[in-house]
């Protein structure tokens, strides 16, 4: 199946799925990513090697696919959604992708909000489209530092019903992959950490029952025939 990763800014696709990414593409999956703001600006302690580190990080987790867009950073509210929901449709036609894994909607990060909004858009595309492959999936991904940030009580925060079973491998094929990312990882306790991560692998494995895990929402899922 073909499964693209719609993310907000580089290193989100580590966060939130990169063992899941990982697995898939070792059980002969294809996988792209599309990353919505490229732009450093605004970031603290990000590298100007960004998308340098971003294919390092890629080439770490088997992507060899990826489209990248310029929307402002900090400021994909400013953008007409339409142009959002555009750029996506675009690499969903493309890619022809079949699943789709984005951002969790009630995410801190208003530039993740603005992502998942514009992917839930563009992937109805193919009722509208011919020759665009029937959608299979629709999954939200968490990204440790903003995800369990849903501090507006009123939307409904992430809630994992759908697990992958990542192993040590997977644990620690993630945090190579975001090590790549300069700035990025940080000392424990800060969610950004080694320890962070591999706790959070543990948890949602234990919910699971399995070792380690990466969690995400299922939103939508149709059955094969």
């Amino acid at each position: 199946m073909n499964y693209l990763v719609v993310v907000a800014h580089p290193d989100d696709e580590v966060l939130g799925a990169g063992a899941t990414i990982h697995k898939l593409i070792k059980n002969g999956n294809k996988v792209a990513v599309a990353t919505m703001a490229n732009n450093v600006a605004a970031r603290a302690n990000i590298s100007e090697t960004l998308a340098a580190e971003q294919v390092a990080a890629m080439e770490l987790i088997g992507v060899e696919k990826k489209y990248t867009a310029d929307f402002p950073n900090i400021k994909m509210n400013t953008v007409p959604h339409l142009d959002l929901v555009q750029f996506i449709e675009k690499c969903i036609e493309d890619f022809q992708a079949e699943a789709i894994i984005t951002h969790c909607p009630s995410d801190t990060n208003n530039d993740h909000v603005m992502t998942s909004y514009a992917a839930q858009a563009a992937c109805r595309l193919f009722q509208r489209r011919e020759g665009i492959p029937a959608l299979r999936e629709l999954l939200y991904m968490e990204a440790l530092s903003s995800t369990e940030w849903s501090i507006d009580s009123s939307s409904n925060r992430f809630t994992p019903n759908y697990y992958v079973e990542i192993g040590k491998e997977g644990v620690d094929i993630k945090i190579r992959a975001l090590s790549v990312y300069k700035g990025v990882m940080r000392p424990y306790p800060h969610p950004r950490s080694r320890e962070a991560l591999e706790g959070l692998a543990a948890y949602r494995g234990s919910q699971a029952g399995c070792n380690y895990a990466e969690a995400f929402e299922c939103v939508f899922k149709r059955a094969d025939d």
